[in-house]
């Protein structure tokens, strides 16, 4: 006896649908996630995040309002560290003092180009705040992300 061949049947077409539809989701999913929530700024993580924000967008100035008056003496004869391109920041912990704070953050830095793929690598590193006039202000950036606005370049 001989079987004829014919169309596919039911239970690959509908296969087909389950992988288009969860196809679909994920594409929902990854468009619509969007940017972070936005910390309180009047708490030193919600500081932090607005000065990375800033750095990351290329906003000098911005960043500026972030940071203390002359506390961070790394700005002496330097210009800004430009941060890499494919760059990530997250929150590790908040240590809250009195008058002073730390923020540690894990900095992720994905390289793009190279013959093997595209590495990942990650630091952590610290923010230091200071509370004046009743407003957090950072006072040491980690070099990563260190923005030095109008400083004296060195020779």
């Amino acid at each position: 006896m001989v079987k004829s061949v014919g169309r596919p049947g039911k239970p690959l077409l509908v296969l087909l649908c389950v992988i288009a539809a969860l196809v679909l989701v994920s594409v929902v999913v990854v468009l619509t996630r969007g940017t972070p929530k936005a910390l309180d700024a009047s708490t030193p993580a919600g500081v932090v995040q607005g000065y990375v924000t800033a750095v990351i967008g290329g906003d000098e100035a911005a960043a500026a309002r972030f940071l203390k008056p002359g506390e961070d003496t790394r700005c002496k004869g330097f210009e800004s560290v430009a941060p890499e391109r494919n760059i990530r920041v997250a929150l590790i912990s908040t240590t809250q003092r009195e008058t002073t704070a730390d923020v540690s953050v894990s900095i992720s830095y994905t390289n793009v180009g190279g013959p093997f793929g595209s590495p990942e690598y990650a630091s952590e590193e610290s923010f230091g705040l200071s509370l004046v006039g009743g407003k957090w202000l950072i006072s040491n950036a980690p070099w990563p992300l260190l923005t030095c606005h109008d400083t004296e370049i060195g020779p």
